[in-house]
């Protein structure tokens, strides 16, 4: 296995740290990125620092905030800069919110995008021309389950934003394998242990009519989609798992990487669907000659 330069974006914490660790314990020179590397995630750079002197890896941090064309750029720049190539690209950066759909604001929605979809947008056009260049390289998305299974009420602005981040995932699937680059689309069910995501989600800004929810007729609704969604998951769900399932797609030989990886402890039925949809999508590529797109072009 060849070794490869790696970023991951929002890796501070949950999948994006577990992940950068695990690729950079297969071999890989791996960049760890995040906003506030010098003050709020100063702790977590001096984390990473350890982990790669205590493990003997090439694991490194990198300044990126994902909600500024500048700071992406810059950081694209530095890992070209010091390492002389970029192979894969991880999407992971994410943010979750919870509570009546109605009682975010429209620019909560708005931020939210920003973080979970126009993000990809921001590092794909700042490392696709390097991995265009080198006509062979890797995406990674780290989908959610709730883009196609089961969907509890109260994460209306999250689960929006992912499914649109999975459609995105898809359109630029077949627009780089001419180019020699290859998709990746990991489909983690809902962690509700390991991460930070239900931990650090935000709340709706409208807390009147939060409250009005809240108190009125759905008074039941927050606790028992949380508990819900806690007793779904089997007590063995470890979401060092996802990781170790971005690694395996990580080592796969080029060209031999499957389109979807589920790790969906909860069994929500997002495999079942995104099966059919993803059948469906290699079939109107044959109908309309461009079967070619659906792999990507291994010199």
């Amino acid at each position: 296995m060849m070794s490869q330069v790696i970023v991951i974006t929002g890796a501070s914490s949950g999948f994006g740290a577990l992940a950068a660790r695990a690729l950079a314990q297969a071999g890989h020179t791996v960049y760890a990125t995040m906003r506030d590397t010098r003050d709020r995630n100063a702790p977590q750079v001096e984390k990473a620092k350890a982990y790669a002197a205590e493990h003997g890896v090439d694991l490194r941090t990198a300044e990126m905030d994902v909600q500024s064309d500048a700071s992406v750029e810059a950081a694209v720049a530095q890992i070209i800069k010091e390492a002389g190539r970029l192979d894969v690209i991880v999407h992971n950066a994410g943010h979750m919110s919870f509570g009546p759909a109605e009682a975010f604001t429209p620019e909560q929605y708005a931020q939210l995008f920003d973080i979970n979809v126009l993000s990809t947008q921001r590092l794909n056009r700042a490392a696709l021309p390097h991995l265009r260049r080198q006509a062979k390289g890797l995406v990674v998305w780290v989908s959610s389950s709730s883009t196609r299974g089961g969907t509890p009420p109260y994460l209306a602005p999250y689960f929006a934003a992912k499914a649109a981040m999975d459609s995105l995932a898809v359109s630029y699937a077949s627009e780089l394998t001419r180019w020699g680059i290859e998709t990746a689309i990991i489909v983690p069910g809902a962690f509700t242990k390991g991460t930070n995501h239900f931990a650090h989600s935000g709340s709706p800004a409208d807390t009147d009519r939060a409250t009005e929810y809240n108190q009125g007729p759905y008074a039941d609704v927050p606790d028992r989609a949380l508990k819900g969604l806690a007793a779904l998951e089997p007590p063995d769900a470890d979401a060092a798992s996802v990781a170790e399932a971005i690694v395996r797609v990580v080592d796969l030989p080029h060209g031999k990487r499957p389109f979807r990886t589920h790790i969906d402890p909860s069994q929500d039925g997002a495999e079942v669907v995104n099966g059919v949809a993803d059948r469906v999508r290699a079939e109107m590529f044959r109908r309309i000659g461009l079967e070619d797109l659906l792999s990507p072009k291994v010199a």
